[in-house]
Parts: C-alpha cells; sequence; structure tokens
C-alpha cells in the first residue's frame, strides 16, 4: 500500500531531498505531494482523496516551519485545527530546534532536522509516525465501540481501581446511583454505590471489594436495595468480577447491575395473585392450606387447639340467576368485608370459590369459644346487604371441625368440617354444626341421593299426591296442594323434606319443579274432564324457581299446554323469598298476577317479614305454619299468633288458610276466629292421584259462583 505524504516547503532543492529519500525508502512506499504555502497545504487537506495518483488519502503531513504565508508555531496550529487524525512532522533547521520541540506540544508528533536528512531516519520516522497513528486510530476506535456499547446497553457498569475507588460509570450508571462520572470517579466505592439490605437495613459489603481482593467473581444477595444520591431507592441484582492486566494481576474490579425493582413488584405481586381470591382479596385455597398446615404445627408444639368453620350461603343462586352475577359478585365482597371485621386478627379468613368461605381460629380455649365466634359470623352475614340499590338478605351454614378430635391433618379437618357444614343446612340452614363421626357416613348417602335425583326425572320414580283445603264455614273441599313424593328404587319413598334442599344445592329443583306444576295443572285439568266441579289448585314452588330466568314464561306456557285456568292456580312461596330482594319480587310477583295466578304465602309466621312487606306485595292468602295449629288449644302465646294472623289477613283481604289441621278441637278454634280455609289430617292425608278423586266424588261440595279476583273469595268466604 503506498502512502501519500503531503509535503509543505518553499524550498526547491529541500523538497527534492525529501522526495528522493522516500523514493528510495525500503521501509514502506511513499508518494510525496508538494505545495509551497501552508494556504495551500490547507487547501488540500480540505479535499480528501485529491490525489490523481491512484493512492490513497493523506497518511501524513510533513511541513517546514518557515513558509512564506506562515511561521513556527503559527503553522502547527492552522494545520493541527484543519485536521487533527493525520499525523505532522515537522522539518526544522537548527536554528529552529527549540520551537520544533514546543510544536510537538501544539499536536505534532515528531520534527526532523533538515541539515541531517537521509534517506534512512526519513522514511523511518515518517514510517513509526503513521504506524503510531494507525494503532491509535484503531484504539480509540476500540474504546468508542467499548463505550457505546457500554452506554447503550440496558444493565449499569461501574468498576474500581485496587484502591477500591471509582474509575468508570456508563450512563446507566450514572441514572441509578444519580453521581455523574465527572464527580464519581476517583471516589471510594462505598460513597457513590451504596447498598443496604431491603430486610434489616444493614449496610451490604461492597461485592467489588471481595471480587478484587479474593480474585473471584461476587454475587450480590436478593434483597439488596441500592440508595441513590438524592437518597430514593430501588431494587438491584449484580454480580462483581475482578479486573487482571496482562500479567493477570488484579488491577480493580467491574461490576455489573440492573434495577429489578419493577419485576420484584411484578413477583411479589404474582405471588400475591397465587395466593389470593381475585374478587374479595381474601387467601385462597393455597394460601389456607399453608396457613392450616402451620397452625397445625403450633398447635402440636403447644398442644392447643384450634377450629376449621366451613361456611357456605344459603341459596346465594337465587341472586345470581335473578339478579346477575355482577350483583352476586357485589354481594360477596360486602360478605368478605364483614367476615373479616368480624374475625380476629390472628385469624384466616379464606373464600374457596362460589360462595364458599373458610375461617381459620388458630387460637381458640374450647369449643364453647368457637360457637360464639360461629355465632358472630352467621350475625355478620345475616344483616342487610346493600348491593347496587337492592336490600339482600341472605344467610350462612357452617361447618366446625376442631383439632386434634375431628382430625389432625389439615385436608381431614378441611372435609369434616365441610360435612358438618351440610349437616347445617339440613338443619334448616342459617345455623352451626360441629363435626360428628357420623356426618361422613350422611355425606356419603346425600351424594348418593344427589346421584339418584338426577335419573328421577326421566325413570318417572317422582310421584304427586294431592291434600285437600276446605272452607271451614261450609266444611266443602275447595282447593287441593300439589305435594311431590319421590319413590326411590332402593330407600322407598323419600319426603320433600329430604331430597328438596339436595334439588336446590345441585340445581335440579328447576326442572323438578316445572314438572311438579305440570304433571298438577293436567291432573287438575283431568278432573274437570271427568264431571267435578273446578277448584283451586295449590303449588309449592321453590326460591330458586321464582328467581330462575323465565320463570314467568314457563308458567304461562304450561297454563297454556295444559287449559288449566290461571286463575284457579295459586302459588306458594315462603317469606324468605320476599325479603332476598324486594325490587325483584315485586316484578315476578307482578308479572305472575297480569297472567291471573294468585299467590300465598306459605309457613307465615316462621320467617321475617314485616306487615309494610306485605302490603307491597300482591299476595292473596296467609297460610298459618302448623308449627302454630299445633298447640293453639294448650299454649295461650300459639293462640295469640294464630287470632293475630287471621286479623291481619282479614284487614289485608287476604285469605286465612291454617295448615296442620289434626283434631275436632282445633277446628273449632279456628272456625271461631272465622279463619278461611284449613287443610290438615283432620281432613284427609295426601292422597294419590286416583284417592283424590274417590275422595272428591265421596266429599259434600260447595262451590261458589266465579268471583272477579281471588281477593273476592276471600271476602266472600269471610261469612
Amino acid at each position: 500500500m503506498i502512502r501519500n505524504i503531503l509535503l509543505i516547503q518553499d524550498d526547491i532543492s529541500g523538497a527534492q531531498v525529501v522526495r528522493d529519500a522516500l523514493m528510495n525508502s525500503r521501509e514502506m512506499r511513499f508518494h510525496v505531494e508538494w505545495v509551497r504555502s501552508c494556504a495551500l497545504g490547507l487547501e488540500r487537506l480540505a479535499v480528501p482523496g485529491g490525489s490523481s495518483q491512484g493512492v490513497s488519502d493523506i497518511s501524513a503531513v510533513l511541513v517546514d516551519l518557515s513558509l512564506p504565508d506562515a511561521a513556527g508555531l503559527d503553522v502547527v496550529d492552522r494545520l493541527f485545527a484543519a485536521t487533527k487524525q493525520i499525523p505532522i512532522v515537522i522539518l526544522s533547521s537548527l536554528k529552529d530546534e527549540v520551537t520544533a520541540t514546543v510544536a510537538i506540544q501544539h499536536g505534532a508528533q515528531d520534527f526532523l532536522l533538515k541539515e541531517r536528512l537521509d534517506d534512512y531516519v526519513l522514511p523511518k520516522t515518517l514510517a513509526a509516525v503513521i504506524d503510531r497513528a494507525a494503532i491509535a486510530e484503531a484504539l480509540f476506535n476500540e474504546q468508542e465501540r467499548a463505550q457505546v456499547t457500554l452506554n447503550s446497553i440496558g444493565d449499569a457498569v461501574i468498576s474500581t481501581n485496587i484502591g477500591g475507588r471509582v474509575s468508570y460509570l456508563n450512563a446507566v450508571a450514572e441514572r441509578l446511583t444519580g453521581w455523574p462520572s465527572t464527580e464519581a470517579i476517583g471516589r471510594p466505592l462505598e460513597e457513590v454505590f451504596r447498598i443496604t439490605d431491603s430486610d434489616t437495613g444493614a449496610i451490604v459489603p461492597n461485592p467489588m471489594n471481595a471480587a478484587a481482593h479474593e480474585n473471584r467473581s461476587v454475587a450480590l444477595p436478593p434483597t439488596c436495595i441500592l440508595r441513590r444520591r438524592d437518597g430514593s431507592q430501588s431494587s438491584i441484582e449484580d454480580s462483581a468480577a475482578p479486573i487482571h492486566d496482562r500479567h493477570g494481576r488484579v488491577t480493580g474490579a467491574v461490576m455489573v447491575f440492573h434495577d429489578v425493582s419493577t419485576a420484584r413488584a411484578m413477583s411479589l405481586q404474582l405471588a400475591y395473585l397465587a395466593q389470593h381470591d381475585p374478587l374479595t382479596d381474601l387467601p385462597n385455597r393455597s394460601l389456607l392450606n399453608d396457613r392450616l398446615v402451620q397452625a397445625i404445627s403450633m398447635a402440636q408444639r403447644h398442644h392447643s387447639p384450634l377450629a376449621v368453620l366451613y361456611m357456605d350461603l344459603d341459596r346465594f343462586k337465587h341472586i345470581n340467576d335473578s339478579l346477575g352475577h355482577l350483583v352476586g359478585d357485589h354481594l360477596l365482597q360486602s360478605i368478605a368485608t364483614r367476615l373479616s371485621a368480624s374475625a380476629r386478627a390472628s385469624d384466616t379468613v379464606c373464600r374457596l370459590g362460589g360462595d364458599e368461605f373458610v375461617v381459620l381460629l388458630p387460637e381458640v380455649v374450647d369449643a364453647n369459644a368457637t360457637a360464639v365466634c360461629a355465632e358472630k359470623l352467621l350475625q355478620s352475614v345475616e344483616s342487610g346487604h346493600l348491593v347496587d340499590g337492592n336490600e339482600l338478605h341472605i344467610t350462612a351454614s357452617i361447618g366446625i371441625a376442631l383439632y386434634p378430635e375431628d382430625g389432625t391433618e389439615a385436608e381431614l379437618l378441611l372435609h369434616n368440617a365441610d360435612s358438618a357444614m351440610y349437616e347445617a343446612k339440613d338443619r334448616g340452614r342459617n345455623n352451626y354444626q360441629f363435626y360428628r363421626s357420623q356426618l361422613n357416613s350422611n355425606a356419603v348417602e346425600r351424594q348418593s341421593m344427589e346421584g339418584g335425583l338426577r335419573h328421577a326425572l326421566e325413570r318417572q320414580e317422582l310421584e304427586l299426591y294431592y291434600q285437600p283445603i276446605v272452607n271451614l264455614a261450609s266444611g266443602a273441599i275447595v282447593a287441593a296442594e300439589a305435594l311431590i313424593r319421590w319413590q326411590h328404587p332402593t330407600q322407598g319413598n323419600v319426603l320433600p323434606s329430604q331430597f328438596v334442599p339436595i334439588a336446590e344445592e345441585c340445581g335440579m329443583i328447576v326442572p323438578i319443579g316445572q314438572w311438579v306444576l305440570r304433571e298438577a295443572c293436567r291432573q287438575a285439568k283431568h278432573w274437570q274432564d271427568l264431571g267435578l266441579p273446578p277448584m283451586r289448585l295449590a303449588v309449592n314452588t321453590s326460591a330458586v324457581e321464582l328467581r330462575s330466568k323465565d320463570f314467568v314464561a314457563a308458567v304461562a306456557r304450561i297454563l297454556e299446554e295444559t287449559g288449566f285456568d290461571p286463575w284457579r292456580l295459586e302459588l306458594e312461596l315462603t317469606e324468605t323469598f320476599l325479603m332476598q330482594d324486594s325490587q325483584a319480587t315485586a316484578v315476578v310477583l307482578s308479572a305472575l298476577k297480569e297472567h291471573g295466578v294468585s299467590l300465598a304465602l306459605d309457613d307465615f309466621g316462621t320467617g321475617y317479614s314485616s306487615l309494610s312487606y306485605m302490603r307491597r306485595f300482591p299476595i292473596d292468602a296467609l297460610k298459618i305454619d302448623q308449627s302454630f295449629v299445633r298447640d293453639l288449644n294448650t299454649d295461650e302465646d300459639d293462640a295469640s299468633v294464630v287470632s293475630a294472623i287471621i286479623r291481619m289477613a282479614k284487614s289485608l283481604h287476604m285469605r286465612a288458610v291454617a295448615e296442620g289441621v289434626e283434631t275436632r278441637e282445633q277446628r273449632a278454634f279456628l272456625e271461631r276466629r272465622r279463619c278461611n280455609e284449613a287443610q290438615g289430617y283432620y281432613f284427609s292425608r295426601p292422597l294419590n292421584a286416583d284417592g283424590f278423586a274417590d275422595l272428591l266424588f265421596a266429599a259434600p261440595w260447595w262451590v261458589p259462583k266465579s268471583p272477579s279476583s281471588p281477593r273476592a273469595l276471600a271476602k266472600q268466604t269471610d261469612g
């Protein structure tokens, strides 16, 4: 490769000497461009690639300090300002040797005396200058690449010398520490890079000191916090390694670190979400298992009891089906807040999913103390909840398992508490039950019954019985209540109280209820077709059915299919249904009334409805619960309650119907109080369809003329 030399010299003979010396060089091949003034030299330097000889651009400038338009240091300053990357070699006379020496401080690479030029010294000097420039350029480029690379990566880089003082920071390190390189370099590392333990707040020994003095790679513990210059903090992860010279000696250390605050916060958030219910923010099953295992371990160590309370909301599905899942979710959130407020700081309130909650009591004295906590939880749930403009009332059932009596392992305690919860459901809901060993066999029976119930319809195992409702003034049968029975293939006749709650829980009550309504209407219409006078038909309807979608449309469809008169159909519902959601209830009941269907309030007196609620809904009849009728001749309180209900029904223009009448004395009492109607074993037990038809043919009949409305019937029979 030919090296192009720009020669700036006014002396013609001197220029020839330079040319001859370079042309005969064995060190390197040279080409010389000669100009005679500083201005021409600057002009040439301003035009890269200006040579027409096909050689590379200028590799070095050889300049005389004595020129027509410049002299001395002025020549060097002007050339150096024009091109700092091209090495400059001075041609000086002996008398200007001092100036030539100073010129090196102004940017020149070397100088040669004109009186001592020859074809050895000149090529040798230029070759050395050009090689040094190439090495310097390569080193600069390498350093520039390293600098750009270090400033471009996402990690912070900081290095120290063997004495532990900062020797380098990249841009990310400047930002994370808050120290600019200009201020940080030369300071002790501990002053620039301050790290503490996030758990204890203690200062963490700097890993770079260990890396340098122990000649090994060192990593920070995972709980490190970097304190910036302004006092702010961030979580970091890093590793430090020693720096060696070419002889393998340690000269310092370098550390690479990065901010993991966001990643660590996200990791903590993910860990939290993995252990908490997203809807209620309560601990989930996973966290409950961990805490229950820990609580059992502590209880074993200290020989102390603990309790597991398994809670399930009663008829929560009704609310979901009628008001939608959003309202149901908000109700669950309200209940979660209530439970958390009722629990102690040491307790764990957990949501397993759906409407199931578990409360872990790791510090209880005995079963009595557990019962007090359970009662407190039930009361907190039972109080009304205002959810999205709806006043909702709901209850819960709680099963309790105690350690160590009911189990010494987490899974067994939960299973036994769950079994006790089902016992609470079977005992009427809104109560708590302690686990007993026989409950597991009950749970197995319950599962078997649920499985059989799912096939009862298709196997035609369900049957309707009918009980007459008698007008007390005339003694005539004026209505029949349809009662469902299940002829189980192995258990025989299963009463509704045994399987209806299970049907409600497993979702079978809606198809079963529709079958009951369709079969009862079909049978009543059949009796009419046989020539029996038409009468009122009473059908029990659960709250689950009433809150199911398209219930009103299903009733209308069944009436149309069977041809039964709508105004002769009376649906019996409970007080609990009225109180759960008054607004939605009013809509459903009004829609039923528009179709001509009558409504009766069953088991009246056992719930918690108020007179204001009674007046709000279009109820046609109050059915006095048999628990009040049973002892009304011997218990003054029951007699007073029955008398009060009859008077209230009359004042509201409703029929009063007494249930469970079994004696002549009970009937006589009700007649004296002018109760409208009654039913019970005194008149007849429930009969199958054929037996009830025989009863109707044999019974004395008194059927009043068709009134304009069911309430008119109540007025007419008041006598």
